[in-house]
């Protein structure tokens, strides 16, 4: 494998913005070492002499932040390859700066067994260019088989389960659990997060009754917000956040897309601070203004609430509120967006924009990037206990390289994804992705895959 010497770029970690040079060996980061540092020529100096073929690089003027941990993505495969699958949104993931991912067990079959999870697995090692790996999800019936794969008593190690997904909400793939003796036993378990999307069933099927009676077929989709409403949030929220406290689970509360959810967790986490807050950029950078301009293209679950949601989630990121990001890629073709309300699936292809989204919103906002840098990846990896998703040595080296100054804007042209379109067509972004390296290779350099 290469060696590498980054040299004097702008390093971002959750712990300072600095900037330094990194050496790159044997795909792990072998030094970091800084400009503030004491003596830092003659440490680079002596860092290189230890190699006898080292590619250096110069990157000033350029920032390095750790590649993305994105632990909420749907790349369809099986059985929904017609718009996406693990070559292609792989790629996506990459040139948005994500090196990790966790997918979403909402596929065709539904990853609720150990053959199902063995499958994905296998299809994983042919098709992705990216680490990714995978969560098992639970239903009604297979509590069970999760705790036998947890204790280590199947084919399926324990290891290669990222966490266990829990759908207390309906959404695509109709996993919804509802039986509270079978949510207690999931909330119960340990060594694993809980993965929740809560939206309270009865609370949506009530709203869409009196919508439809409302419009007949033509329901706006600006309704979305008040079919699949703050209510429906804040109530499977509540339910989810005093099962956590009571069984002290590391819980995650996947895409919270309303203040009061953001405020809830807050007082949560003094009671479990194992609570972990997962909000999405499309709640970040999006409203219910948009509804007009996109219609369907904004439909996604849950649904995007108003602009003092936006402001509050972008205030509890820059306050520390906010723990991680999942982008919550769900990609749909443009033909199966077109229908009415009622047909159209919910959920937005955006994993391609996850950093410069987010590296945008900071510079609006005046966000400091260490924030970035540890939503982006380093509480992940704290969370998921991996090896990879910090600049620090002896971790894998997943880099991402940047201009931060650079702006360019989204075309659905440009995109990576099979469904070959984004939200965010048209916006204004910075933050220009330039190179990618993954386990140490590079393996995406200016727009192209290597």
């Amino acid at each position: 494998m290469s060696t590498y010497l980054l040299h004097k770029a702008t390093i971002v970690t959750s712990e300072k913005e600095a900037v330094g040079s990194i050496i790159i060996s044997e795909g792990k980061i072998a030094e970091v070492i800084y400009m503030d540092d004491e003596g830092f020529d003659y440490k680079v100096f002596s860092a290189v002499k230890k190699y006898s073929d080292i590619q250096r690089i110069e990157l000033e003027g350029k920032h390095i932040i750790a590649g993305g941990i994105d632990a909420h993505v749907h790349f369809r495969e099986p059985g929904l390859t017609h718009k996406a699958d693990m070559t292609t949104e792989s790629r996506a993931a990459v040139a948005g700066g994500v090196t990790t991912a966790f997918d979403m067990p909402n596929t065709s079959p539904a990853t609720v067994s150990a053959g199902a999870f063995a499958g994905k697995l296998s299809l994983a090692k042919e098709k992705s260019c990216m680490n990714l790996g995978f969560h098992f999800g639970a239903t009604n019936r297979n509590i069970e088989e999760i705790e036998d794969i947890l204790a280590g008593k199947t084919d399926i190690s324990p290891e290669d389960v990222m966490g266990i997904k829990v759908f207390m909400g309906s959404s695509t793939g109709n996993m919804l659990v509802d039986e509270n003796n079978t949510l207690d036993r999931l909330f119960s378990i340990k060594g694993k997060p809980v993965l929740v999307h809560c939206e309270d069933e009865e609370t949506i099927r009530t709203n869409l009754q009196a919508a439809t009676a409302k419009y007949g077929d033509e329901i706006p989709f600006s309704e979305h917000e008040n079919i699949r409403s703050r209510k429906a949030c804040i109530k499977s929220s509540i339910r989810a956040l005093e099962k956590a406290i009571k069984y002290g689970t590391t819980l995650v509360l996947c895409h919270i897309s309303t203040k009061e959810e953001a405020e809830m967790v807050r007082a949560a986490k003094s009671n479990n601070p194992n609570i972990i807050a997962e909000t999405s950029c499309n709640y970040l950078w999006f409203c219910n203004e948009d509804y007009p301009r996109l219609g369907s293209r904004l439909k996604c679950n849950p649904s995007v609430k108003g602009a003092s949601d936006r402001e509050a989630l972008r205030n509890a990121l820059a306050g520390g509120m906010i723990d991680t990001i999942g982008s919550d890629h769900a990609p749909h073709l443009p033909s199966e967006k077109e229908g009415i309300y009622t047909k159209a699936p919910s959920g937005l292809p955006s994993i391609q924009q996850s950093l410069p989204v987010l590296l945008t919103i900071a510079a609006q906002d005046e966000i400091p990037l260490t924030r970035i840098a540890a939503v982006f990846s380093e509480n992940a990896s704290d969370l998921y206990r991996l090896n990879r998703g910090k600049i620090k040595e002896g971790y894998e080296a997943d880099i991402v390289i940047f201009d931060y100054e650079k702006e360019f804007t989204v075309r659905n042209e440009d995109q990576f994804s099979k469904c070959g379109w984004s939200p965010y067509d048209g916006e204004i972004l910075r933050g220009k992705i330039e190179t990618v390296f993954i386990n140490g290779k590079v393996v995406y350099k200016e727009d192209k895959f290597i």
